[in-house]
């Protein structure tokens, strides 16, 4: 197969699929990961699709795979709020913490009490809910507004990630799988994510029962990053624990 009907065959892949791996592209045109990496990235400049880590996805789709946050509200509401509650009461006074963009971080911020704190976040929502606590200084991240997630994202996001160390980061994801570790839908909010976790002291997942065993499209970490998994009580603990790090703390809510 000539360059040219590749390139046009994967952009047809991708506008069908929304998204798509190396891995699987590699397979089917049965060459190289380094040469599709090379169409990938040529496709990228003529703004034919847009490139992730690990693939690509199309060009008007980079933020389709993420559930409106209002949508996501409502989904497991209470298994959520036990997990928030537990997170909680493991905020001291004096902590500085990441908190992501998730409902589950939504949740906890507001539960938490006006005490003597620092809250990094990219969450709109997050900012929004703090803003009447007089004892808690708030720091946005820069970055561009996903208005799906009502949160900020792109490199702007990350390089001011990487201006701060912080005590705890509390966040949640879409997947969490024994082999494939922590995921999201969404690429931005996993490089975010991920950029949340390199900058902390403490590793703690949000997690309700709807995602495990669950892969989701962009890899965040491994699971062995994990100080401490707090799940709902729907959530198969003895699995959960067979599968963790010696090291990681689960707790139920």
């Amino acid at each position: 197969m000539l360059v040219p009907e590749r390139h046009k065959k994967i952009v047809q892949i991708i506008n069908d699929k929304k998204n798509v791996r190396v891995n699987e592209l590699s397979k089917l045109f049965a060459v190289t990961e380094e040469t599709i990496r090379r169409d990938l990235e040529k496709l990228e400049a003529k703004n034919k699709l847009q490139r992730t880590h690990g693939g690509a996805v199309a060009m008007d789709d980079s933020d389709d795979d993420e559930i409106p946050f209002n949508d996501r509200q409502v989904l497991n509401r209470n298994e959520k709020m036990d997990v928030a509650k537990v997170a909680v009461s493991l905020i001291d006074e004096q902590d500085i913490i990441f908190l992501d963009a998730s409902t589950t971080a939504l949740y906890l911020a507001k539960l938490l009490p006006n005490m003597e704190l620092t809250v990094l976040t990219n969450s709109l929502l997050v900012a929004s809910e703090l803003a009447n606590r007089s004892k808690i200084q708030v720091i946005m991240t820069g970055g561009t507004l996903s208005k799906t997630s009502l949160s900020l994202v792109g490199p702007t996001a990350i390089r001011s990630i990487e201006h701060f160390y912080v005590d705890k980061v509390f966040f949640s994801c879409k997947g969490f799988h024994k082999d494939w570790g922590i995921s999201d839908s969404n690429e931005q909010q996993a490089n975010v994510k991920r950029e949340m976790i390199k900058m902390s002291e403490q590793v703690i997942l949000l997690l309700d029962f709807s995602k495990i065993n669950q892969k989701s499209f962009a890899y965040i970490e491994d699971k062995s990053v994990l100080d401490c998994l707090i799940v709902d009580q729907k959530a198969n603990v003895d699995y959960l624990q067979s599968i963790v790090d010696e090291r990681t703390r689960v707790i139920i809510g």
